[in-house]
């Protein structure tokens, strides 16, 4: 047996594999973890549990709300949907004819960048319309948040860090 490795499923962070490639040694054999689809799913899940237990999910509100700037089309369509966005903890709004204000960001992605985010949703929504129903739509913004939450592939990782995103990859469902 290997000490420490016994009590922990995927076993415990022995390094990383091109800042993109955890490498843990659990009790059976080797362990590769990819760090950013990794911690994207975790993300993804809080967002769910957030979405599925709270009446008002839990969000950071900005010390200063950021003012996106983008076409007025992309505007228009999220306009539309900002009631949406307020269930899972996005609170934006108009402001003028081609900006988004964005007051506050899901609690999940407090460090998230608000620009990427409403720009790749904008991009959504433009891609894929009215086309898909209420339940893929929102499940399609939280998957969309939830990557931009995430740890990016190329992030150099400490041991500790690694073996974090381990055992909360064991605690987590799905």
């Amino acid at each position: 047996p290997v000490p420490g490795v016994t009590s922990f499923p995927l076993g415990v962070a022995r390094g990383q594999v091109a800042n993109t490639y955890i490498v843990a040694e659990a009790q059976d054999g080797l362990v590769i973890v990819d760090q950013h689809a990794a911690h994207e799913r975790l993300v993804l899940e809080r967002l769910r549990a957030a979405r599925a237990d709270a009446a008002a999910p839990p969000n950071q509100a900005l010390l200063i709300p950021e003012v996106v700037e983008m076409d007025e089309p992309d505007c228009d369509r999220l306009e539309q949907h900002v009631e949406k966005f307020a269930e899972l903890g996005l609170l934006v709004e108009r402001f003028g004819p081609s900006a988004m204000l964005v007051r506050a960001m899901p609690a999940p992605l407090a460090k998230g960048d608000p620009h990427a985010l409403l720009r790749d949703m904008a991009d959504d929504l433009a891609k894929h319309g009215e086309a898909l129903l209420l339940g893929e739509k929102i499940e399609h913004m939280l998957a969309t948040m939830a990557c931009h939450g995430s740890v990016r592939a190329g992030r150099p990782l400490s041991i500790p860090e690694m073996n974090a995103l381990l055992r909360e990859m064991e605690r987590t469902p799905r």
